[in-house]
């Protein structure tokens, strides 16, 4: 009879980022683990992949859930963070804690750590990822403090590469060429830049005669932003969600070109051979985009112009490259890499 594993993240919130995470895990997590993923729906999970899942909020069903447990899996993405106050990373900590506590096996899986702005949850942090089994991060940042910690680790990119594209059901008869957009809502995404942002994609529809399709990672969140954009475009544009993360992958497989905040819209379009535009509102975006040497703007420093801006999206659309194959391949299978930190679980 294999492990029982819990697994805890952002899962059951409706953030597409972070359902392709828990999906990219399951596709890692050795064959003979049975995993209890804590969601903020658990029908929902239970429904989407097959899992037994359970109330993330219920502090009974946590509990009951650790004492039946063997392991305990933080399941990708910056969980240890406190950029905007402390209390998921409390919430975090306190679980990795609880689950060290009862001697269970634990793991720190495609982690991004950080920013840590305030001293006593940087203990926190470094605690619980000195006591862990095994930890993965998906950044440099992010393994410079293990290292300062002794905490051995291993380095891979963001697990997401590596995730499986299913189709997206009825993409192929919507108007081609197609151009995709997500924004998200975000203090640095002021009303001004926001009108600047919209305007660009304005004259870029006028000059290219794209198709948008309009992605919501969140939708009940990213729909705000994009709203404002599909009242003011000239030509065609499509609304595309899905809670499928594999077919929100596949999109990318027949778009042209992406404009993205979020940072696995920006990871599943360049995986999938699409040429992307970045928009940065948070350092992870910023090393991303840094890393694949991507075209775009820290939204801190947009430009007033959204003739400057459009001109730059022009630009990419008409001449920009996407990732070589090559390079795709190389991210993916160092993207493996994730995998090795569950082998101990066998």
């Amino acid at each position: 009879m294999g492990k029982r594993a819990v697994l805890c993240g952002y899962y059951g919130q409706g953030n597409g980022g972070d359902e392709a995470l828990l999906a990219t895990l399951l596709q890692m997590l050795p064959s003979t683990v049975n995993p209890l993923v804590l969601s903020g729906d658990p029908p929902a999970t239970q429904a989407a992949y097959g899992v037994e899942a359970v109330d993330r909020k219920s502090g009974l069903a946590l509990l009951q859930a650790l004492k039946s447990a063997d392991a305990f899996i933080f399941g990708g993405g910056s969980l240890m963070q406190d950029s905007t106050s402390s209390a998921s990373l409390l919430y975090y900590g306190g679980l990795m804690g609880l689950a060290q506590q009862l001697n269970l096996q634990t793991i720190a899986w495609a982690q991004g750590i950080g920013p840590l702005g305030r001293s006593w949850n940087r203990w926190i942090t470094r605690r619980v990822f000195r006591q862990c089994h095994g930890v993965s991060v998906r950044d440099g940042g992010s393994a410079q403090l293990l290292s300062q910690w002794q905490v051995p680790y291993v380095e891979a990119p963001d697990p997401v590469w590596a995730l499986e594209a299913e189709p997206m059901p009825g993409l192929a008869n919507l108007p081609a060429p197609r151009i995709a957009v997500n924004l998200r809502p975000h203090p640095s995404l002021t009303p001004q830049r926001l009108e600047c942002l919209v305007q660009a994609c304005v004259d870029l529809q006028r000059a290219t005669g794209a198709c948008f399709l309009l992605l919501p990672f969140q939708p009940h969140a990213d729909r705000g932003p994009l709203s404002a954009l599909a009242e003011r475009l000239p030509g065609q544009f499509h609304w595309l969600e899905t809670t499928n993360p594999r077919q929100l992958k596949g999109i990318f497989q027949g778009v042209d070109m992406t404009i993205a905040m979020r940072l696995h819209g920006l990871i599943m379009a360049a995986a999938e051979g699409c040429r992307c535009v970045a928009l940065s509102y948070d350092p992870k975006v910023s090393r991303l985009r840094e890393e694949l040497g991507l075209p775009g703007y820290e939204l801190a420093d947009l430009p007033a112009s959204s003739t400057t801006i459009s001109r730059l999206w022009l630009e990419v659309y008409a001449n920009g490259e996407a990732l070589s194959g090559d390079r795709r391949h190389s991210l993916r299978d160092r993207a493996l890499m994730h995998q090795d930190v569950l082998k101990i679980l066998t």
